[in-house]
């Protein structure tokens, strides 16, 4: 065995390594998607966490070059049961293995992962720190190395997944998956607000007939009412919300001046702007397979989640409902603010990967962001 993940309380689970040779720390967590772990690997939210795969045989699609949700792999760390030794699928362009080699990301497979889960679903998630190659021997260091890591706790990761400067968003989904997009005369102009937003959170919006812009994280409110938009989209990203202090300032002075719609760290940020509270999860969201009930309709979605920290139950608002409830703990999942023109969810309607029960959702956006604009098909 050349591989190992050491966790901060001591716990090792050995395995076989992959992908780069070397040791590497972050947030230890669990995903329970059946697939898509391309989409994950690239998801800028799992900066700084190992992710960990619940479904035992993981790699035999390969990788490929449509599925990325950005330009490189953000995961710190991938831990497998399985690893496919082949891939086979018409769109593979290579396998994963040496697609984590070549991004420099450490993985092990051979890990007894159900043991693992049921270890961090007991003792909560903690800091870890994944092993392949020669280091992976000396499990005592590797302790020292995890129990030695930044807490996610306090961490204002969006700065380092941000970019630098803005740029115009314009493609589409493929027809095939979704069908074909709306178009607008004129196309109302979104600002998304990039807090290590998702591509098929961009393509949503691009196929319902929207302009999209995207702004780094700290663009002064002033300079994004400026170019005029029909609406503000504040994305998902990763670490603790309540540390982006000055993302919750930006939104908190757009509020009621322009349509507001969040996703994941977005509808967190949000629930502070409206004076709201987040707190830490005792193991977190990850997976393609949660159940979401609709207090507005009473409907049930099933609804792709990928966060590590919740608006408080007992958040005040300002004024503002909570529309949403995870039916596995009750943990907030949505809310909205009709006077401000604001909502968000806690959850991932783009699903990539999971289901798509919830597109709704962007339409409810473009619906708020038409004004007087007409759409043709």
């Amino acid at each position: 065995m050349d591989g190992a993940l050491v966790l901060e309380d001591g716990r090792v689970f050995p395995g076989v390594g992959f992908g780069a040779q070397g040791v590497s720390v972050g947030e230890i967590v669990f995903n329970t998607s059946m697939t898509g772990y391309q989409e994950i690997l690239t998801d800028p939210s799992y900066h700084r966490q190992i992710v960990t795969m619940t479904v035992p045989h993981v790699g035999n699609t390969g990788v490929n070059l449509e599925d990325p949700e950005s330009g490189k792999v953000w995961a710190a760390g991938f831990v497998l049961r399985s690893l496919s030794p082949i891939f086979s699928n018409w769109r593979g362009r290579g396998d994963l293995a040496s697609y984590l080699s070549a991004q420099g990301i450490v993985g092990i497979s051979g890990v007894a992962t159900r043991a693992l889960v049921r270890h961090i679903r007991e003792k909560g998630v903690m800091r870890a720190a994944v092993a392949s190659g020669d280091g992976a021997a000396d499990t005592d260091r590797l302790v020292a190395i995890a129990r030695a890591a930044s807490d996610m706790s306090g961490a204002n990761l969006v700065d380092e997944v941000t970019i630098s400067r803005g740029y115009d968003w314009q493609e589409t989904s493929d027809e095939d998956w979704y069908g074909s997009s709306a178009v607008f005369d004129p196309a109302p102009l979104i600002v998304a607000y990039d807090f290590g937003i998702k591509r098929n959170i961009l393509r949503m919006m691009t196929d319902r007939g929207l302009r999209v812009r995207v702004a780094p994280a700290w663009t002064p409110p002033a300079e994004i009412l400026a170019m005029n938009p029909a609406g503000v989209f504040l994305s998902n990203g990763p670490g603790d919300p309540a540390a982006v202090d000055y993302a919750i300032a930006n939104v908190r002075s757009l509020l009621g001046r322009v349509p507001i719609f969040g996703i994941c760290l977005g509808h967190q940020i949000l629930a502070l702007a409206l004076g709201g509270k987040t707190e830490k999860m005792r193991f977190g969201h990850r997976g393609g397979n949660q159940p979401v009930k609709n207090l507005e309709t009473g409907d049930v979605e099933i609804a792709a989640h990928n966060h590590g920290f919740a608006v408080s139950v007992k958040s005040d608002l300002g004024g503002g409902q909570i529309t949403h409830l995870n039916l596995n703990d009750n943990t907030v999942a949505g809310l909205r603010h009709r006077k401000l023109q604001a909502f968000s969810v806690q959850y991932h309607p783009e699903a990539s990967p999971g289901p798509h029960d919830s597109f709704y959702l962007f339409d409810e956006f473009v619906a708020a962001t038409r004004r007087q604009t007409t759409i043709t098909i």
